[in-house]
């Protein structure tokens, strides 16, 4: 059998198991309304959070960096790629998560990738929550660290494996809000544990920054983490795509932490920078997130209204106070006929299936956003009532 039969067997395979991936192609920009496949749909979708992918400050800041610093950055930031508009984003990403000096990266998961990396090696151990974000499990894995997973939030194994760890430099990474399940990590008792075991608590923030927190400062903010002697073991990452609206990540954390990633972090040193007009819109998302507490009031209003009206209602949604709210089918076939049906509503709701949810859990993953209105969510609270199950 050839290489292109064998390929297409197997896809053949994930197929007929409900687990092929298509893409949709969007024409329009990321709202709640958009254009889909040349059809209008309310799109359930996104990250888009607070609603900022579209927002025309955004553009025009955008606007205004093309004419200074044109278009492409031209080089890695360790050559002559880093330009005045990261450094200055760094400097307030820096300061708005209340840590010392912040690293920009392309991507949360280069993020992820370069971060674990450059902190352990041979010799050391990672312990990780079972639901982590894949591109935490892969850091691990290339780190060639010892690679502990704990069962999800269950503090009692991750304080076991710590204590019985001999591991020269220990690191606990999590993800903040749980990107499948919309649940939030316990991140003062992962702090606590860190301490008892000196362990680094690096934290995945994805989800949480703009969302969690008085004005959108993201995990440490909502849970009040402030004290010098916890902040000088955390390692902060957050990604710039979801409630930022625009692209790349961020790592926040100690002087010699950052210098140490910068240094060693390989997913940063070789890579062109990324486009300085995207730390321009950044900048101006920073201060949308910052002063625009009513993106969070409403997106909140929006999340109590879906619970509420769910609730009761025969549907599994799985308990969450973030804009993820996932609606637990089980089966891969189960998931993809809801989201199908609700498309025909001119509703999108993207099912999730193995292996990104475990076997046995696939769902539909409900993201909100401030940009909905509440006729959007009733719409789709009267699809689901209607929906003819069997």
């Amino acid at each position: 059998m050839s290489l292109d039969a064998e390929l297409i067997a197997a896809l053949d395979e994930r197929e007929a198991a409900g687990l092929r991936r298509r893409r949709r192609l969007l024409m329009s920009p990321q709202r709640a309304r958009v254009v889909v496949d040349g059809k209008p749909y309310v799109a359930f979708c996104s990250n888009d959070y607070l609603g900022l992918a579209a927002d025309p400050r955004l553009i025009a800041a955008v606007h205004t960096s093309v004419e200074q610093y044109g278009v492409g950055a031209g080089a890695s930031h360790l050559i002559l790629g880093h330009s005045t508009a990261h450094e200055m984003f760094e400097q307030a990403a820096a300061k708005f998560v209340g840590m010392p000096e912040a690293l920009l990266f392309t991507t949360g998961y280069m993020a992820n990738m370069g971060v674990v990396s450059a902190l352990v090696g041979r010799g050391d151990a990672v312990f990780a929550d079972r639901l982590n974000h894949a591109s935490l499990n892969d850091a691990a894995l290339i780190s060639r660290a010892s690679f502990k997973r704990y069962p999800h939030l269950n503090l009692v194994a991750l304080n076991r494996l710590l204590g019985q760890s001999t591991a020269r430099r220990k690191l606990v990474v999590t993800d903040t809000v749980f990107s499948m399940d919309g649940d939030i990590a316990p991140l003062p008792a992962l702090l606590e544990l860190c301490h008892q075991h000196d362990a680094i608590l690096m934290i995945d923030d994805a989800h949480g920054f703009g969302v969690l927190g008085a004005q959108g400062r993201g995990c440490l903010a909502h849970f009040g983490i402030t004290n010098a002697q916890d902040m000088a073991r955390i390692v902060y990452m957050a990604t710039l795509g979801k409630a930022a609206g625009v692209s790349g990540a961020f790592v926040a954390a100690s002087a010699p932490m950052v210098e140490t990633v910068m240094q060693h972090a390989r997913t940063y040193i070789y890579t062109t920078a990324t486009p300085p007009l995207l730390s321009a819109a950044l900048l101006a998302s920073l201060q949308c997130i910052e002063s625009e507490d009513w993106r969070r009031t409403h997106l909140q209003m929006l999340i109590a209204y879906l619970v509420k009206a769910l609730h009761g209602s025969g549907w599994s949604l799985m308990p969450s106070s973030t804009p993820i709210q996932p609606v637990v089918m089980g089966t891969a076939a189960a998931a993809i006929a809801l989201s199908d049906y609700l498309a025909t509503a001119g509703l999108l709701v993207p099912a999730i299936r193995p292996p990104t949810v475990p076997a046995g859990s696939a769902r539909l993953r409900i993201s909100l956003s401030a940009d909905h209105q509440l006729a959007d969510v009733e719409q789709l609270v009267l699809a689901l009532q209607r929906y003819p199950r069997p």
